[in-house]
């Protein structure tokens, strides 16, 4: 994706704050704790929070968060939710905080929108020596049947391959690499951990409709795409009635400071 590209994504989502907390996930607690598994103390930095869904599961955990994020109605539904976190404006390229202040860095759906060119330099700047840097991305299991009609009707710009079991770990890789801004880091390593989210048609058409890609498409394109999603979905033995659970796994890519 282009620079020009990424930064119509990436703030696309302030408009839709109050979808995004609402119908977003949360991620899978074991996969927190695996990605702080070898931070060496409880400081961690949820950067580029959004509304918090990361920083819920990492205040959860007892870690001791703070949050930064860039959009103000984002980090507005953030404070609303989570008002004893501390959470700060700034970005993954300028951190608000001091050199080695934090013992992890984690990101939760939000590593790929960095420009890690700028930001790589600032991580390794307020980690801790030992510190980890994670990335976590709630995945749909496309092992799935029906998740994986879903995906193909719904398409790229509601389902990417960042967003899929199958596709998640290529499209991830190299979002941080072990030369992060000339410190010293282990070789990255990835992980899927099993995760849920309760769901109905509708609300998961209203899920889709906060992905960047549906946030930045043309009106009668968008309402088009979510007529398809809501008829896939209203016409499966499996969604059509009630609430289901939406098969999904948090993958993680971690690193660590040396």
């Amino acid at each position: 994706m282009e620079q020009d590209e990424r930064l119509l994504h990436s703030s696309s989502f302030g408009a839709a704050a109050a979808a995004y907390a609402e119908h977003r996930p949360d991620y899978a607690q074991a996969a927190v704790r695996w990605a702080l598994d070898p931070a060496p103390g409880p400081r961690v930095l949820d950067l580029g929070a959004g509304t918090g869904k990361l920083t819920a599961t990492l205040v959860a955990s007892g870690a001791d968060v703070i949050a930064v994020e860039p959009d103000p109605e984002m980090l507005a539904e953030l404070r609303r939710a989570l008002p004893a976190v501390r959470a700060l404006a700034g970005s993954a390229e300028a951190i608000p905080l001091p050199d080695g202040s934090v013992d992890a860095v984690l990101a939760g759906n939000a590593m790929h929108w960095f420009d890690m060119a700028v930001a790589r330099p600032e991580i390794a700047r307020v980690l801790a020596p030992g510190g980890v840097l994670a990335g976590l991305w709630n995945v749909l299991d496309d092992r799935v049947d029906w998740i994986a009609g879903l995906e193909r009707v719904a398409g790229s710009a509601a389902i990417g391959p960042r967003d899929t079991l199958g596709n998640w770990r290529a499209a991830t890789a190299d979002l941080h690499l072990p030369g992060i801004g000339g410190a010293r880091f282990g070789l990255p390593e990835q992980d899927e951990f099993p995760h849920g989210q309760r769901r109905t048609a509708d609300s998961l058409a209203a899920t889709l409709a906060t992905r960047a890609g549906m946030l930045v498409m043309p009106e009668q394109e968008r309402q088009a795409v979510l007529g398809r999603i809501r008829a896939f979905l209203t016409g499966g033995p499996e969604t059509a009635h009630g609430e289901f659970t939406l098969p999904m796994l948090t993958g993680v890519l971690r690193v660590r400071r040396l």
